[in-house]
């Protein structure tokens, strides 16, 4: 499954089924441009497992602040619309599976 750039507006609609784990970034951010390859491998290994949806803070605010997001990058593991975990900063691979896997 491929990758998805969420919008304030089409948030809940993404993240409304299945196991999403979703990335707050920005396009200046150093470390949210180190995780995005590896969220690409993750995808490209547990896509069919996990939705990776991606949302820019500086564009979409609203949602931002809606889950409270201080710093960035921040993942926020949802299942069925609900959040189940958060973690913050760089994350290599294998912790990022282990994050997933853990709340399946």
């Amino acid at each position: 499954m491929a990758i998805v750039n969420a919008t304030d507006q089409t948030f809940n609609e993404e993240v409304s089924e299945g196991t999403v784990l979703v990335d707050f970034w920005a396009t200046w951010c150093g470390p949210c441009k180190m995780i995005a390859p590896v969220l690409e491998e993750l995808d490209s290994e547990m896509g069919d497992d996990v939705k990776i949806v991606k949302l820019d803070v500086d564009e979409n605010q609203e949602t931002a602040q809606k889950f409270g997001v201080m710093s960035i990058p921040t993942l926020i593991l949802f299942k069925n619309g609900e959040q189940v975990d958060q973690a913050h900063g760089y994350q290599p691979k294998d912790a990022l599976k282990e994050f997933v896997t853990k709340n399946a």
